[in-house]
């Protein structure tokens, strides 16, 4: 399915019926990254939504990289919310995604009626550290449009953070691959540039006063994002943290059972809190 936002085609998907959640994947990937999640979803009757971000599948990649800004992503999410005349979501996002998701509930409280975060971070919170992550970003930004998507591809794949995807049937890795290399160039340079780590606004400060039910889930491998939202869940008033054993950073594509359980379960007790 197809949709118009603020100039921007959106591609997304839609199935089932009842509370909706809205589904938002990371970086390199799309829509379809989310694989059974949104079977198992539907099967327990949820209305799921699950879109391609801006720059990534079949979404438009425009050439401004000031348009992929967090504050214009958020308000077109907010803006499909709109459109599609839904009051409010349980949103789940997934690194990049999760950022903007967190993004996303800090600028619209009440479009959100609960939280999911995976593996994501507030932001970096010294000048220091968003500097260096700005150069990283743009480094690799021109490393997209200078050796191709294809060598890009090869290194991001190799990078610590997804070591523990290695384990995957091959099958499910060249997928995964397959998936990345479909990728816009101009989309995925553009991402790092106007939504990266370095340059989104710090929203440390911001997670006290978020009091929507949150759930954060980390992977037990992924030690460096574990860390990051144990501060997190410190910060949040209404927060649990779930370390899942035996995973790394992408955990609903490594465990994507366990990660269904998990998340159906928190979703389960919030409708029993709001019924109460």
């Amino acid at each position: 399915m197809e949709i118009k936002i603020n100039e921007v085609t959106y591609s997304y998907t839609e199935s089932g019926q009842g509370q909706t959640i809205l589904l938002l994947h990371g970086f390199t990937g799309s829509k379809t990254t989310w694989g059974s999640l949104i079977s198992k979803l539907v099967e327990r009757n949820y209305h799921v939504i699950a879109i391609d971000l801006l720059g990534h599948g079949l979404t438009d990649s425009p050439i401004s990289e000031e348009r992929y800004r967090m504050e214009f992503a958020a308000k077109d999410l907010h803006d499909f919310l709109e459109q599609k005349q839904i009051d409010s979501v349980h949103l789940l996002g997934y690194s990049m995604g999760g950022r903007l998701a967190l993004y996303f509930a800090l600028a619209y409280p009440t479009k959100i009626r609960s939280l999911i975060l995976e593996s994501c971070t507030a932001g970096l919170q010294t000048e220091n550290e968003r500097l260096a992550r700005i150069k990283q970003d743009n480094h690799l930004s021109s490393m997209i449009l200078n050796e191709g998507i294809e060598a890009f591809v090869n290194y991001w794949e190799n990078i610590p953070l997804f070591s523990t995807q290695k384990n995957l049937p091959s099958e499910q890795q060249q997928k995964i691959k397959q998936g990345r290399l479909n990728q816009s160039p101009i989309g995925l340079s553009n991402s790092l540039k106007g939504m990266g780590t370095g340059i989104q606004p710090s929203l440390w400060s911001d997670l006290k006063q978020f009091k929507k039910p949150t759930l954060l889930v980390c992977g037990e491998y992924d030690e460096k994002f574990c860390l990051i939202m144990g501060k997190m869940n410190e910060k949040l008033e209404n927060s649990e943290i779930s370390k899942i054993p035996q995973a790394g950073h992408a955990i609903h594509v490594e465990h994507s059972e366990k990660f269904a359980t998990i998340v159906i379960g928190f979703l389960l007790k919030r409708e029993k809190e709001e019924i109460s």
